[in-house]
């Protein structure tokens, strides 16, 4: 027998192996993934599961557009000045959206506890990421910005080349506020450390809502002249301070008139945005996995000792909250969800936020109304300041209802507790006392250094009395149960949507108290309203007081 009939045959040679997909695609496909799902599996089906933004945010994307459709009346403006109110809204709206999200992205306790396990560059994380919100941040800007780039073809000045120079100009500005916030948070990180890292960020997220909301507020009332302004003479120089106009120069520059000026203005958002990626995403995304690290850190909570009581014990024991919070439950619920609104990380990265852009808007408009015949005689800057007060119980516990502890939650199904009630009313009373009656207060400050007269203070009742009834909106059909939910960022894009209905109604309601105050029956609006949020309010409070817990699933 030959040597080669002893050797066995030779094995079938093993497919090769498929590469691996490199980790910067399976990590933002998975960050997108958690997006449009949420963090929770409880009550998600697969097949109606969103599979695209476009279609997790459908709803919100159709108001956006429609808010986009304003552009149409700037028909007549040069390019530039269409640019700039385009870009001005852009920016109000995706700060809105990054400043109130990025915290929710970009520090997660749980998905630390898992990724920074793995052989991950912090580079790499951080652009998953990003790109994430950079995505989300472009469908909403695609739809606002829709029907003003077409609006750039018939402007004086404009062309066909205009949507597609503002596409671009739009992209741009998207990267440079998302490097901003992030360069924000990492520089908290590098100098100030853990410590102080929880109270930064929020102080950072809050700095840029306002700031996005102040830009809304003055870009629409310097419209009318930016056809001078384009000039940067010496009386027009500030105007590239503000960058909604470095990306206007771009599309002026390219698709306009191709000023001299826009060409300037252009050349410093480029290199403004240039740098900001660079620092961004280059020279320290280190401090991210630092700051990763750190959150998941023991810190002490530097409570006295010595047998001292806490705030929020104190607050509830003191008149007239003792006598308001008699229910056991309902008590136990307000310091609760006051406790997470003081000392929770990403409670308050959620919460305040969220409510700074509710505060400045009343705030710019009484400012403004001083001296003015429009609003400053006529009252409707304080009666519009109080009529809008009435958002801050409703978006607060909105935004109350989510937490990355959602799970605990559970606990309250277990109590003996027949339904939520009681636990939504003890977290409406933490979000009034907490954030209404200290803003009342200063709104009635403010309207009397407006006004001048004392008298005109009445105009703050329309918005008092109608905010009981309001407060108990976001209760009903079971809901407003505090930290019950898991942390979605999709829900961060939809309150543009509750601020800008609400808006509508408010103008409404001060419209209507301004007349009865022109016409002398302002007590019989007023008894009227009274009698109708009565009756509302007994019906959604007992309405509430029979809601049964809702299955989990």
């Amino acid at each position: 027998m030959s040597q080669e009939q002893i050797l066995p045959p030779p094995l079938p040679a093993l497919p090769a192996p498929s590469a691996p997909q490199p980790s910067a695609k399976v990590l933002r496909r998975l960050f997108l993934t958690l997006f449009l799902r949420g963090r929770s599996s409880r009550g998600l089906q697969k097949d109606k599961a969103p599979k695209s933004v476009g279609e997790k945010l459908a709803l919100v994307l159709f108001f956006y557009l429609l808010f986009g459709g304003m552009a149409l009346f700037l028909v007549r403006q040069p390019v530039f000045a269409l640019a700039v109110y385009l870009h001005g809204m852009t920016f109000v709206f995706l700060g809105m959206f990054v400043a109130s999200s990025a915290g929710e992205v970009l520090f997660n306790k749980e998905e630390s506890d898992i990724l920074l396990h793995r052989p991950i560059q912090p580079r790499t994380l951080l652009w998953a990421k990003v790109r994430v919100l950079i995505e989300v941040s472009l469908w909403l800007a695609g739809a606002m910005n829709l029907v003003g780039a077409f609006v750039g073809v018939a402007v004086p000045g404009g062309g066909w080349l205009f949507p597609l120079v503002h596409a671009l100009s739009t992209s741009l500005e998207a990267l440079f506020f998302t490097g901003c916030v992030v360069l924000v948070y990492q520089l908290c990180l590098r100098w100030f450390g853990r410590e102080r890292l929880d109270g930064l960020m929020t102080t950072a997220q809050v700095i840029f809502s306002v700031g996005a909301v102040l830009a809304g507020q003055v870009v629409p009332r310097v419209i009318g002249r930016l056809d001078n302004l384009v000039q940067l003479n010496a009386n027009s120089w500030w105007v590239a301070i503000f960058p909604p106009a470095w990306f206007a120069g771009l599309d002026d520059a390219l698709a306009g008139n191709s000023a001299p000026s826009s060409w300037l203005l252009t050349a410093v958002g480029l290199t403004a945005t240039t740098i900001i990626l660079v620092l961004a995403f280059g020279k320290l995304a280190q401090s991210y996995e630092t700051g990763l690290q750190a959150l998941n850190e023991t810190v002490s909570s530097g409570r006295a000792r010595g047998g001292k009581r806490r705030i929020t014990d104190f607050l509830a024991d003191l008149p007239p909250l003792s006598w308001w919070l008699r229910n056991p439950v309902e008590r136990a619920s307000f310091k609760l969800s006051l406790a997470y609104l003081l000392r929770d990380r990403d409670v308050k990265l959620r919460v305040f936020p969220g409510l700074a852009p509710l505060f400045v808007m009343p705030l710019v408009l009484l400012l403004q109304a001083r001296g003015q015949d429009a609003f400053g005689k006529s009252g409707f800057g304080i009666a519009f300041a109080g009529s809008y007060m009435g958002l801050a119980p409703v978006l607060g516990l909105h935004l109350l209802q989510f937490s990355q502890q959602w799970q605990a939650s559970d606990i309250f199904r277990t109590a003996p507790i027949s339904g939520p009630a009681p636990l939504a009313h003890g977290a409406r009373r933490a979000v009034l006392m907490l954030f209404v009656v200290p803003l009342m207060v200063v709104l009635g400050l403010l309207s009397w250094f407006v006004s001048g007269d004392c008298s005109r203070l009445l105009l703050l009742l329309p918005g008092m009395i109608s905010m009981p009834l309001l407060a108990l909106v976001p209760c009903m059909n079971g809901k407003g149960i505090p930290l019950s939910l898991p942390s979605e960022e999709a829900k961060a894009a939809g309150r543009g949507l509750i601020m800008w209905g609400f808006s509508i109604a408010s103008i409404a309601l001060a419209g209507i108290a301004v007349w009865a105050w022109s016409c002398h029956w302002f007590q019989w609006f007023l008894s009227a309203e009274t009698a109708i949020v009565i009756i509302a309010y007994c019906t959604l409070r007992r309405s509430l007081s029979n809601t049964k817990w809702s299955p989990l699933d």
